[in-house]
């Protein structure tokens, strides 16, 4: 299984790699429209090969997913964070009370905890 995932990766860097040498023109990109800018007197721009854009986005949206996802599911893990301390409270409890945690009849084990009197 390792060695299908080493060859997905590889050949997804190749595909990258292609993708970026054959889109190494360069491009212009502009903070607001040129008409606006120039109205506006602030008008920034960069030059960089096309492919630049291309991951960006494609990153920018993989990040945007991600966190969003993230998001969404916080009430999932909220619940089991409850959960669990619920649980943790429970354990403690059935230890502080001396009952057994091997899976064992509760009733019993009350029973044997109890004063020798009172099983008479």
């Amino acid at each position: 299984m390792r060695y299908l995932r080493y060859a997905f990766l590889g050949t997804l860097a190749v595909c990258l790699i292609v993708v970026a040498l054959a889109n190494s023109a360069p491009v212009t990109l502009w903070l607001l429209p040129q008409d606006m800018g120039t109205l506006i007197g602030f008008a920034p721009s960069v030059t960089v090969p096309l492919f630049v854009p291309i991951f960006g986005g494609i990153v920018a949206g993989l990040l945007i997913g991600f966190v969003w996802e993230w998001l969404r599911e916080h009430r999932f893990r909220a619940q089991a964070t409850r959960e669990r301390r619920e649980r943790e409270k429970l354990e403690r409890e059935v230890r502080k009370a001396g009952l057994r945690e091997e899976g064992g009849d509760d009733v019993i084990a009350l029973l044997e905890n109890a004063p020798a009197q009172r099983r008479a």
